[in-house]
This record gives C-alpha cells, structure tokens and sequence, in this order.
C-alpha cells in the first residue's frame, strides 16, 4: 500500500482540495497493489495469462508439454467463503433500548426493524456479503460503496478491489478519503477513440469527477459536477482479509505452481510414451520410405543379428505420488484451509472431531468476521444518520447486531445433546443460539409460544366436561 500520510500532506498543503497532480500521483503510487490484486484476481479465475503453467514453454517444440492447471486457487476461497458466509449473515435489532418499565414499545421497534429490513432486501444483502468475502480473500482487500439512487433510497455495491484506493490518515486510523477509478472508452472530436481512466474522489462531503487526458494528466470530468453525496463521512468502506492485507492463497502459490508442473510433466511423460524412440540395432540410417512403411504396417524386416526396441524411460509411481501428496497437503495446511476429499473427513464422526480438523480454517474466518463486522457498523453509523435526518428511523447504529452461522455440516445428534444439558442454567434463547440450523433464536422463541398458545390440553377438557355432566 501506498504512503497515504504523504498523499494527505499534499491536500493539506493544497488548501485540502484535490487536484490533477494529486490524482496522478495517487494513481501512480498505487500502481504496484493494483496490479497485484488484479492478478489475484485472474488467478482465481484461471486466466491463462495468469496461471504460470500455461507460460511454460521448453526449448524443444516437438516434446509433449501438457500444461494442466489445479485450480486450488479457487479451491481455497472458494472454501472460505462457503463456509463463512453460504449461510446468510442474520442482522438483527437489538431490543432492549426498546424497553420501557419492563415493556417492549412494539409500534417503534416494528417500524425500525422494517427500516432496516427493507434496505437489507432492497439491496440483496446475503449475496453482496458474499461478494465482499470472495474479494477480500482472492486479493486481501476490497471496497463498498454507499450512495443514494435517483428513487432517494439508499444503495450498496461492492467495488472491484483494484478499482479502489484507500487514504488513511494512520495516526487516527481513520479513512479521509477514497478513490474508484476504471478505464472507460473516450472518443474525441476527430472520431478517433481512445481507453482513460475515469476517477471519482470521494472526501467526507462530496464527489468530484476526473478525467485522464492524452498526456496522461488528471482534469475535472467536464461532463460530470461534483457532488454531495448525502453522508457524514466517506461512503466507501475498506474491507481487509487481514491486517495485512494478504490474499488467503499468497504464501502457497509456488507450491500450487510446483504441484502444475509435476502433474503437467507426468501427464506428458505418459504421453510422450507412444512417441517413444526406436533404437534398431544392426540396421543402420534407414530411408524415409522404410521409416513409412513400418509406421503404415508396423512390420520391419532385420537380418538375423539385427534387433529393434523402443527406449523409455522408467517412471517411479510411489515417488511420484508421494511428492504430489505432499505438496497438496503442504498446499492446504499452509493456507489454513480443508481439502474435504480427504479420508480424514469420512465416516460418522463427532461434531468436536470435525470442527477440530477445520481449526486453522475457522480461525482465520474469525479473523475475516470481524474485519467485516466493523466496516459493516461503520456502513451502518452513516446509515442511520441518514434514515434520522429523513425522519424514517431513530436507530442506534450499535444496536444493531450481526450473527455468523458457519457453513458446516454438524452432528446434529450432538448439538441437541449439549442444549438440553444446559437447561436450566443458561436462558433458552442462548440455547437456541447454539443449534447451527437455527438462525434467528428469538424468531424460534416467538414460534415455540403460538405453538404452546394453540395446543389444546385434553386433561383439562376432560374435567371440564365432567363438571358439566355433574351438573
């Protein structure tokens, strides 16, 4: 990541506004983490131009060079995310500020949860929060962007990690501005075309527009003003995989590039089998018509101390395997992910032997959970001053609460087991919590009351019907 703090000293000295230079200069120190996160990006995807095997090219064009990508890559986030996030992340309205002389004010909470609700639905929430996880652990770091639409509601989108630069000022650790920026396709008066950038610099008030010129200079986008954008702060919120801002697969791409080619080498050796040489022994520089005829009848007559054999070359399967197997072991150990292939992972096994095997995985998703936990409550912070000044919502932004239910397929037999020996000791909606297919305990709670409400006690229908006939 770029110097912000010189990037800040260059506003304050500019009378805090942003010009040309400063863009150019943002841009330009940025450039290295752009195209580091960019080629994450196309690694996870498999691009060709991407994935180092597909670059191999060997000094003898006629030997066999298959070239076979294992997308663990892809594997590993894929994982991540599954886990972290396949089950919707649950927003919920804390209560209890609600509560006055032991009652609930129904009428206000209602209305705030709708508030709430409706920009949750309006905006897709369980898929862009599983978006922001596939970035931020593909490239390390990602962005979202907070705006108003044209219908005055509000809106999320999540940014393309490389299309977003953040300006911390880090002796407060706090965000003082932001930069989207993407290329799009200029034309000029003379008809001709060209790619630019287009820049969007956001501060805590407004956004102003830029345009790349031909020299490669910054101007004001003179089809574009600035603009308020209708928050208190920055409206774009940096979401890191990590404190250091590093990808989940960084530290094991040599090693997924070393399991590429001895796969890819294997695969060719077999391969190159059937193009195995021809050693004739007592026969010697044969012609060309020889040469086709014995690959049309594959017959080829020799004098009695001539002989023919193919040479090859003896493959150690054991050897082979072994090294492969360590590499995908290594592979994932060190990325702290799960191959669930594995054997390991067979057979009924209890839900604390499971979830010890994931170890490494879910203490890096908990890492993950509260980077996002708090660029999320700062979403919301800018939110519910906005829903305030609107009068549609008088929320404190710390009451609301997230909860995460990780992706994994449990002993259920267990769970129930460990619940019901915490009754009496601990309150039934914490027991609920702790059932991994329950998702929203006091919604189970609620339910579990009209069910109770609705159920006909047959003793007590009998003695009244009893006191009747006595009658």
């Amino acid at each position: 990541m770029q110097d912000t703090q010189s990037i800040i000293a260059l506003i304050k000295r500019n009378a805090e506004k942003v010009n040309g230079d400063i863009i150019g200069q943002v841009i330009k120190d940025e450039e290295a983490e752009h195209n580091r996160r960019y080629k994450l990006y196309m690694q996870y995807k498999q691009s060709e131009k991407y994935v180092a095997i597909f670059s191999r090219t060997f000094e003898d064009k006629n030997k066999v060079d298959r070239q076979l990508p294992n997308d663990f890559f892809g594997d590993i986030v894929d994982t991540k995310v599954g886990y972290l996030a396949g089950k919707p992340i649950t927003y919920q309205l804390d209560k209890n500020p609600y509560m006055t002389e032991a009652q609930l004010d129904e009428a206000k909470y209602e209305k705030d949860v709708m508030v709430i609700n409706d920009f949750l639905k309006y905006n897709s929430i369980a898929d862009v929060d599983s978006e922001v996880f596939k970035y931020s652990s593909t490239c390390g770091i990602t962005g979202r962007l907070l705006y108003v639409n044209a219908e005055g509601k509000a809106r999320i989108m999540n940014l393309k990690p490389w299309e977003v630069i953040f300006i911390f000022d880090r002796s407060i650790d706090d965000l003082q501005y932001a930069v989207r920026y993407y290329d799009i396709t200029v034309y000029d008066p003379d008809g001709t075309s060209s790619t630019r950038k287009r820049v969007e610099w956001y501060d805590s008030k407004q956004i102003t527009f830029w345009l790349e010129t031909k020299d490669k200079d910054y101007m004001l986008d003179p089809t574009e003003n600035p603009r308020p954008h209708l928050f208190s702060k920055v409206p774009i919120f940096a979401y890191p995989n990590n404190t250091e801002y590093q990808s989940d697969v960084e530290k094991v791409l040599k090693l997924i590039d070393g399991y590429d080619r001895t796969l890819s080498d294997i695969n060719s050796e077999i391969e190159q089998f059937r193009l195995a040489y021809l050693a004739m022994y007592g026969y010697e520089n044969p012609d060309q018509e020889t040469m086709n005829k014995i690959k049309k009848t594959g017959a080829f007559g020799m004098d009695k101390d001539g002989k023919l054999e193919f040479i090859t070359k003896d493959l150690n399967d054991d050897a082979i395997e072994h090294h492969l197997d360590r590499l995908q072991k290594s592979i994932y150990y060190l990325s702290k992910s799960v191959n669930f292939n594995d054997e390991a992972f067979g057979g009924n096994q209890s839900g604390v032997a499971m979830k010890f095997k994931v170890f490494g995985l879910e203490s890096k998703s908990i890492v993950a959970e509260r980077k996002f936990q708090r660029a999320t409550s700062i979403m919301f912070d800018l939110l519910t001053g906005m829903w305030k000044e609107k009068g549609m919502a008088d929320i404190d932004p710390l009451d609301i609460t997230m909860q995460f239910t990780r992706n994994f397929p449990l002993n259920l037999g267990d769970e129930a087991d460990a619940t019901m020996k915490f009754k009496g000791t601990i309150s039934d909606k914490t027991r609920l919590s702790l059932l991994s297919f329950v998702e929203d305990a006091d919604k189970e709670l609620k339910q579990i009351e009209l069910e109770q409400e609705g159920t006909i006690d047959l003793d007590e229908v009998g003695e009244e019907n009893g006191e009747e006939e006595e009658e």
